[in-house]
């Protein structure tokens, strides 16, 4: 009992020495910015982005959150995708056509799938969150549970508003960092974001071709196949293997589906063109299939979730048809 008492009191006593060593909120700020000016950021900026950053606690609540009940794709897809915003993203292609078919064209990017991205992103730029960016990584850099994450994301805004892309004030997005009106996190920005209307600047929050170029460019960039679409959805047979699906798995030709008794979701056969697919299923055997082709899986580079793809790529096809005239 002793040995496990005195256990018990240095067990607490490093515990206590632990949470005595982490700094306090403004003491971390001030070593990240002394790192972020060894790593090439301005003083300037360091000093004015991390002298303002907030302690935000809901976006810790938020990073810690879990859903509280579980959805199906049935349930998902009508308000992810409903027919107001179908007709809004094709509204939408309409006014914008000329520009989109231009930006399609020298990416190798469908456009459809540049609007269908704004769409489920941001509601066509309508929602960009209103968190100040640098508050919120900071925050979450601070409470430690991906410190590394948001770190490297934290230091990535600070290059973004250095670079002079955007204003501090301006720089706004949602409780994880994800700005403008394609969602990029900080990291996504440096890589990928374009300054497609050539001021100088890669504004993904305001100037609508950058916001256009920058989705296309991370779609090329990820491996967007041209020819292709994302996917079919289909039926199964009741005694499918369900081992043989998952994007882990290796990819068949829509022959091989066929034989394996997949079809068209109104019964009939799959197309005969020599496409290979893998054959996802979102929920399980008894909720929605689906045929992913390549690009499926490049969609999922941009959000790793079938929910995601699904609802992008149902926008996408709601898009092209019937033909917009």
């Amino acid at each position: 009992m002793r040995f496990l008492m005195l256990t018990s009191l240095l067990f607490s006593g490093a515990v206590f020495a632990q949470a005595a060593e982490k700094p306090d909120y403004k003491t971390y700020l001030s070593a990240i910015k002394a790192e972020a000016i060894e790593q090439g950021i301005s003083e300037k900026v360091a000093q004015q982005a991390l002298s303002q950053a907030k302690f935000i606690e809901r976006a810790v609540k938020l990073d810690k959150s879990q859903p509280e009940f579980k959805q199906t794709l049935d349930t998902y897809l009508p308000k992810a995708v409903p027919q107001w915003k179908i007709k809004q993203a094709r509204d939408l292609y309409k006014k914008h056509r000329v520009e989109l078919e231009k930006i399609g064209k020298d990416f190798g990017v469908q456009p459809r799938f540049i609007v269908a991205l704004w769409g489920i992103e941001t509601n066509f730029g309508g929602y960009t969150g209103n968190f100040d960016v640098v508050s919120a990584l900071a925050t979450l850099a601070y409470d430690g549970r991906r410190e590394a994450f948001f770190k490297e994301q934290l230091f990535a805004a600070l290059t973004i508003l250095d670079e002079g892309h955007i204003s501090l004030d301006k720089m706004q997005g949602s409780w994880a960092g994800a700005m403008g009106q394609c969602q990029f996190m900080p990291t996504s920005f440096l890589t990928y974001a374009v300054d497609y209307s050539g001021d100088g600047r890669k504004d993904i929050w305001q100037t609508k071709s950058d916001v256009f170029a920058s989705a296309a460019n991370y779609l090329k960039m990820s491996g967007w196949n041209n020819d292709l679409t994302w996917g079919r959805q289909v039926k199964i047979p009741e005694n499918l293997d369900i081992s043989l699906t998952g994007l882990k798995q290796s990819q068949k030709t829509l022959a091989q589906w066929q034989a394996l008794g997949v079809r068209k979701a109104d019964g009939s056969d799959l197309p005969t063109r020599d496409i290979s697919a893998w054959l996802v299923l979102p929920d399980d055997e008894h909720g929605r299939a689906y045929l992913a082709y390549d690009n499926y899986a490049t969609l999922m580079k941009w959000n790793r979730s079938n929910y995601f793809v699904a609802a992008v790529g149902t926008l996408a096809d709601s898009i092209a048809y019937p033909p917009i005239k």
